[in-house]
């Protein structure tokens, strides 16, 4: 037994011994909780009801929930190598709403991204949890939402986007894309849309 989990027993023995059956539960409950959003891959944050990250535990899924999200959409692939292939009825079993996008990372389309701008659209008041397996499909649909449909500035949510990853040429030509598609123009002075070096 390690440092930690003798120290932990012997808190609660403690707790228990005194009659304090509350505050020895109150110890398991807080240390069983321990985990937070943030341990999720990649999470981040954009506003109260709009957050992105990469593939969620099965273990992590009630968080999502008792963080007060309605809805979780998935825009990658079931057979990823990380993904949960049960994850929709996981999820729907928890009181949420799930939308599954199949984005695919080589070929990301204007229409993939419309449909979930539409779903965000229909119900904006819903707190949403976007996911893919690493967080690099989420954030780029959560840059382009989040400028064109929240009215973020550029080179803000860029600067949100690359705290995860700087987008390929594929993404960064599907960024392009969707922005022209919607009559903006992706200048920003201070963004650098280079691709990354391909190893």
């Amino acid at each position: 037994m390690n440092h930690a989990s003798h120290s932990f027993r012997r808190t609660v023995v403690t707790a228990l011994a005194r009659g304090a059956v509350g505050a020895a539960l109150l110890t398991l409950t807080s240390l069983a909780g321990a985990q937070s959003l943030d341990e999720i891959l990649n999470y981040r944050q954009y506003t109260p009801l709009f957050s992105s990250a990469g593939q969620p535990s099965r273990e992590q899924l009630p968080l999502i929930k008792e963080a007060g999200y309605d809805r979780v959409i998935y825009i990658a692939f079931n057979n990823g190598r990380t993904a949960i292939p049960e994850e929709d009825q996981l999820v729907k079993d928890l009181g949420m709403d799930y939308l599954h996008i199949a984005v695919d990372f080589n070929n990301p389309t204007i229409r993939d991204f419309d449909a979930f701008a539409d779903a965000m659209q229909r119900e904006p008041q819903s707190k949403t949890f976007l996911h893919c397996q690493v967080n690099a499909r989420a954030t780029a649909f959560s840059f382009l939402y989040r400028v064109l449909y929240q009215g973020v500035d550029i080179a803000e949510a860029k600067a949100d986007m690359n705290t995860v990853w700087q987008p390929n040429e594929v993404w960064r030509d599907f960024i392009f894309a969707v922005m022209a598609d919607r009559g903006m123009s992706s200048e920003c002075e201070t963004c650098d849309w280079t691709p990354p070096a391909s190893n």
